[in-house]
């Protein structure tokens, strides 16, 4: 767990292990396996979360280096589970997790047991993810699929095929969390790897505003800004919500729905009476494959 791919992997199953102390009727995410993801450190915190005091200080803590970050995560995984859901009752059968890290969502939904999954990730990743799975379930379950790969070099498709994906039939991806890490090449490249895809395909992907990675927009999260651009500079690529839509359909992928902050409000934090907010600077798409 000590490479550095990894550790960064961990942050997002962290927040959602952390989601498992709110009430349940009113939690956004329903997951009882994500602690197992973690590595002993990270799982002695969330434990002390049991502390009403400590939880409320971390919590805190946690807003303050990025006011909103966390609701925008976990609203951002409820609003995919979500869909992945609806697209599996309309009789998809294949999922395709693009840059899964330590997420644990398909090993939770219980819905998926008779389905074929691939996870993709960077080879440490995934090495690390399965000793992890083994420690938790005593192997890979065997519905995964877990498949090492470059995304700035590797054929996704190739590497795809060759763990047994077939794009006979339309398939479910999510890319979460990846696109704002790569230089705008490598994701239109991901989307020219994804051209193979079957019509009727569908695909749910996270992106960050072009106007704060431009830094023209901070939305009020100039601590963020000066972590992801200035300091690390670690975020690369963004897109503006009006143009996503001639993006996708140049790859031949139709958008279906967008949800940022307000849709977040309105679907999940309000109904479920949450004081969490969610960022502004990021959102998340749902799109599907056409005809050619």
């Amino acid at each position: 767990m000590e490479n550095k791919a990894a550790r960064t992997a961990l942050g997002p199953t962290f927040q959602v292990a952390l989601e498992q102390w709110a009430p349940e009727s009113q939690r956004l995410i329903h997951d009882p396996i994500a602690y197992q993801f973690l590595p002993a450190g990270l799982k002695s915190i969330v434990s002390l979360c049991r502390l009403d005091f400590f939880r409320k200080a971390l919590l805190r803590l946690i807003n303050l280096g990025g006011p909103g970050l966390r609701g925008g995560l976990l609203c951002r995984k409820r609003y995919i589970a979500d869909q992945l859901n609806l697209a599996l009752h309309a009789g998809i059968h294949t999922v395709v997790v693009l840059g899964c890290g330590f997420d644990s969502l398909v090993y939770r939904e219980s819905c998926l047991s008779s389905r074929q999954v691939y996870e993709v990730d960077l080879p440490q990743v995934i090495q690390a993810k399965e000793a992890v799975l083994h420690q938790c379930f005593g192997q890979v379950p065997a519905h995964v699929k877990l498949v090492a790969m470059d995304f700035d070099g590797d054929d996704l498709c190739r590497t795809l095929r060759q763990a047994g994906y077939t794009a006979n039939e339309p398939a479910f991806f999510i890319w979460e969390g990846v696109t704002q890490y790569l230089p705008e090449g490598a994701v239109r490249g991901v989307f020219e790897l994804l051209q193979p895809a079957a019509a009727g395909s569908q695909l749910v992907f996270t992106y960050i505003r072009k106007d704060f990675v431009d830094g023209t927009n901070l939305y009020g999260q100039k601590y963020l800004y000066r972590q992801t651009r200035l300091v690390k500079q670690f975020w690369k690529f963004g897109l503006e919500p009006e143009a996503v839509g001639a993006f996708l359909e140049y790859y031949s992928w139709k958008e279906l729905a967008q949800a940022g902050s307000a849709e977040y409000q309105q679907r999940y934090l309000t109904p479920l009476n949450r004081s969490l907010s969610a960022m502004e600077v990021e959102r998340v798409v749902h799109a599907e494959r056409i005809a050619d």
